[in-house]
């Protein structure tokens, strides 16, 4: 049997849940099991947990059939649980290095104690760690073990069960299980806390407390839930009336008690307004029920409420309150004439056009800050036109960007009143990145966040890690993603990905993305069509080149020598280079576009006719990687940089360990792998096949259609995701040319 047990209680934390679980089996101490509950959680929590378990045989998943909330999925856990102690963590927390040794250690030298507590932390989003501000309590002086009569102030700390470890037989000695509702800890803590005998602490931070900045607290959710309190405390008290010998105890419980009513009340965000006097009179009946003879009330402002609740004051109450709320209004005066300030320096127009309604039919497009019609929002375009011509569809292009914009294309040009008019009254904004800072989302209006890529580097608060690749300010990032209603994502990897690094409160929509529609419904002519574009002759080998933005670079400079690669390659070989579009025009490829060997696609209009005309893919770490595995066609990875490129930026997985084909790390292997062919054999081929089946999860041709009748026509029954090996892909160039000389 295990030293300890984890429990674990899942629903709804994909973002965060790998975080979780691999801060756990990342501990030194490996004595341990985790008992993971999925209560039956309706995202890909579930799914992440079995990955794991594959994995690490110390971790056993339960999959509720039924959502049972928090505490019966505790339960549910605790008896599976074989460990000589039991622990809980709630799954979007973690521990934090050496948590579980140091718990392990501080247990045996104080011999066994029944209850184990130690200290906490409180992350933030933005990298604050805020120490508990009761940690005094936790000083390891005096005997290895006591009572709670020898310390009774650890009754003022954050009563929660996540701080401490519990003998399990103690637990079964006692009985102890977690109630249903809201609030559930307050009668476990309470009743194991003065139940037993032999208390141990340990002053050390053993768990991180995340506070996440879109919510997740069930407790700060509008709800007549709240009204559970009062069941729990009435376990707890039921619990004291059947063990007299602790009736010492009854004092210090009805201070919590009255003292949780009195935080329900106050914070704001709990009760529906209507069911506040309900409330406060339920919590003054449970008062006078319950205060014990000769009971002092605490002094000052807290004892002033005691009273009020004593005399069922409603009230009185109530105007203690508002008082407050006022105070509260006159100290936010001067930050909201600061935001009236900035709203004026968005200009006079763009505030009348904010006061007029929305336009429902109106639909504005941006991709790449205004700089073309591309990417995911262009095919949600094209199908949006399909679907539902009768909306204006309308595209923001910067003035000289204008002109590169396809015929027929309604454009309106950033900072022009006609755009200003755009952002102000379109029902619906949709974008690859986020717009300016100086958009207000109004009501009723409808983000919809593309995205540009499945990511290999970091983004979002992950950069925060890795600051020399960045000078972002995160809170204005955050506050930009604040304004997204749905995020489309390509695949749960992804998903996980953006819920984590982009935590603000939309829905997530796991379409595939609609870009790579084209690839997987291409036809023999569509490939035909794109290589003829491009000049490439039948039978001519074409290789895609495409490397990424470099941080750290100030220019576009190719880490291949392209001369070279063209001369040995021979005659009938074409490389295709496509710069990042952070890069302006580039000298080195400007040198030998004479040649007509090496052709500067740098400037193509779409992408897409590049992965269709081209029979391979070299790349680095760029996102193109995971749409062109959509073809099922060759990449290889030249990544001769990777040790920089990993430390500066980061990476979200190990490409020379999980690439989707071929590696090389020096030009000499590049050009072997491609004179050889074997960047195309059995191996590289199946290693293809893996990534394309984590990463092109959900690109099966139908994106475009399932993003515009979720998003647009309010549809919720969308088409299915076909099953990998049944979805068909556009032919290689060869297979092109077969079928098309056939027909």
């Amino acid at each position: 049997m295990p030293k300890l047990s984890l429990v674990v209680p899942v629903y709804k934390v994909q973002g965060y849940l790998p975080e979780c679980l691999d801060s756990i089996l990342g501990q030194d101490c490996t004595d341990f099991e985790i008992i993971a509950v999925d209560d039956c959680s309706p995202d890909g929590s579930g799914a992440i947990l079995d990955e794991y378990a594959k994995r690490d045989d110390r971790i056993h998943v339960i999959h509720l059939t039924e959502n049972v909330g928090l505490g019966r999925a505790r339960n549910a856990g605790l008896e599976k649980a074989t460990g000589d102690y039991v622990l809980f963590l709630d799954s979007d927390d973690t521990l934090s290095d050496g948590a579980m040794a140091a718990i392990r250690d501080r247990i045996d030298a104080a011999g066994d104690p029944e209850i184990l507590i130690f200290d906490y932390a409180r992350t933030y989003w933005d990298g604050r760690v805020r120490p508990n501000l009761r940690a005094d309590l936790l000083k390891e002086e005096g005997p290895a073990t006591f009572s709670l009569a020898e310390r009774p102030q650890l009754l003022d700390l954050l009563q929660i069960v996540w701080n401490k470890a519990y003998r399990r037989d103690f637990v079964t000695r006692t009985g102890l299980t977690f109630p249903p509702g809201y609030y559930e800890d307050a009668p476990w803590t309470f009743c194991s806390l003065i139940s037993t005998e032999r208390i141990a602490v340990l002053d050390r931070v053993c768990v991180y407390y995340r506070q996440r900045r879109e919510g997740g607290n069930i407790l700060k959710t509008v709800s007549r839930k709240h009204f559970d309190v009062f069941d729990q405390y009435q376990r707890v008290f039921d619990y004291l009336d059947a063990h007299e010998e602790l009736a010492e105890w009854r004092a210090p419980l009805f201070r919590k008690m009255v003292d949780h009513y009195l935080t329900v009340l106050e914070r704001p965000g709990r009760l529906p307004q209507d069911a506040r006097a309900e409330f406060f009179h339920r919590a003054s009946a449970d008062y006078r029920a319950r205060v014990p003879k000769g009971f002092t009330r605490p002094g000052g402002g807290r004892g002033h409420k005691y009273g009020m609740l004593e005399r069922d004051a409603y009230t009185t109450m109530v105007s203690a309150l508002a008082a407050v709320k006022l105070r509260q209004r006159v100290r936010t005066r001067t930050r909201t004439a600061l935001n009236r300030s900035k709203r004026g320096a968005m200009g006079a127009f763009y505030q009348s056009q904010l006061r007029l309604p929305l336009d429902d039919d109106l639909v504005l497009f941006s991709a790449y800050w205004n700089r073309s019609v591309s990417c995911n929002p262009a095919a949600i375009d094209a199908e949006l036109a399909r679907l539902a011509p009768h909306m204006r569809r309308v595209w923001a292009v910067r003035a000289e960007n204008a002109g590169r914009v396809p015929k027929g294309v309604e454009v309106v040009r950033v900072g022009s009143r006609e755009y200003w008019s755009a952002v102000a009254r379109a029902k619906y904004l949709v974008n690859n990145v986020n717009f300016a800072d100086s958009v207000v989302k109004r009501q009723g209006q409808i983000h919809l966040q593309t995205h540009h890529g499945t990511p290999l580097k970091t983004m979002g608060l992950d950069q925060q890690k890795y600051p020399a690749s960045t000078d972002m300010d995160f809170e204005k990032l955050l506050e930009r993603c604040d304004r997204w209603d749905y995020s489309i994502s390509a695949n749960q990897f992804s998903t996980v990905i953006w819920e984590r690094v982009y935590p603000c409160s939309y829905t997530t929509l796991e379409t595939g993305y609609p870009r790579n529609d084209v690839l997987a419904n291409a036809t023999a002519e569509d490939v035909r069509a794109a290589r003829a574009a491009l000049g490439l002759a039948d039978g001519a080998k074409a290789f895609l080149y495409m490397p990424t933005h470099r941080e750290y670079q100030p220019g576009f400079t190719p880490p291949l020598d392209l001369g070279r690669f063209a001369r040995e390659l021979g005659p009938d070989v074409t490389l295709l280079v496509r710069g990042h579009y952070f890069y302006g025009s580039s000298p080195h490829v400007d040198e030998l576009r004479r040649t007509g060997r090496v052709v500067d696609v740098s400037g193509h209009a779409r992408v897409e006719e590049l992965y269709l005309a081209a029979d391979a893919l070299i790349t680095d770490y760029s996102s193109a990687m995971f749409d062109y595995a959509v073809l099922d066609r060759p990449i290889i990875s030249y990544v001769p940089d990777w040790d920089v490129y990993s430390a500066v930026r980061g990476t979200y997985f190990d490409l020379l360990q999980e690439p989707p084909g071929a590696v090389a790390t020096t030009q000499a292997e590049l050009l072997k792998l491609l004179s050889s062919g074997a960047y195309d054999g059995p191996e590289t081929t199946e290693r293809r096949d893996t990534f394309r089946r984590r990463f092109c999860e959900f690109d099966d041709g139908h994106a475009a259609e399932r993003v515009v009748r979720r998003v647009f026509l309010g549809e919720e029954s969308l088409p299915p995701i076909v099953p990998f090996d049944e979805r068909h892909h556009a032919p290689t160039p060869a297979q092109a040319l077969e079928l098309v000389e056939r027909a």
